[in-house]
């Protein structure tokens, strides 16, 4: 462990974790699917980093994390049609979120947020023809169901901008 304090071990997981970010926005957007190598690599990147800038009781713990959000989001793609790339994703996701009552309360309002705002700029970007016209292959134009590996995302990158700038 580097001894590292909590803002600065969030702003280098935001960096290492960015172009995985980058990368499930743009194939949820293209294809509506959240791909497996994208969150094996968030995974990898946890397990990788995560012992040189987290206590290891705090990093250890936050495996379990992975698990119960896994298991939520397992029900939810059976019984409420949430996708099963988003529900791996969210898992992949909860190590860098941290447990305690304050940490849980910033995320579930960062979620609720970006799912509004993600839900609304997705709908009126696939409003205007310019937008579909320069991205005619784009699946999420044409679904009645919502990207939220958009709203996953940007809770995730906003939840660690957030701690690393406090």
């Amino acid at each position: 462990m580097l001894g590292l304090s909590p803002q600065l071990a969030a702003l280098v997981f935001l960096v290492l974790i960015t172009p995985v970010c980058a990368w499930v926005v743009f194939t949820d957007l293209k294809f509506m699917k959240i791909r497996n190598k994208a969150v094996m690599a968030l995974l990898v990147i946890f397990a990788l980093a995560g012992p040189l800038l987290l206590p290891l009781d705090v990093y250890a713990w936050r495996w379990s994390h992975a698990v119960v959000v896994f298991l939520v989001g397992f029900i939810l793609n059976q019984i409420a049609h949430f996708g099963a790339g988003d529900a791996k994703f969210a898992a992949a996701a909860a190590p860098y979120f941290a447990h305690d009552a304050f940490h849980i309360e910033l995320t579930m309002l960062l979620l609720c947020a970006f799912l509004l705002s993600a839900f609304t700029a997705h709908r009126i970007m696939r409003a205007i023809p310019a937008v579909v016209n320069a991205t005619p292959d784009w699946v999420s134009w044409k679904r009645k169901d919502f990207p939220m590996g958009l709203a996953l995302v940007g809770t995730l990158w906003a939840y660690l901008l957030i701690v690393a700038l406090s």
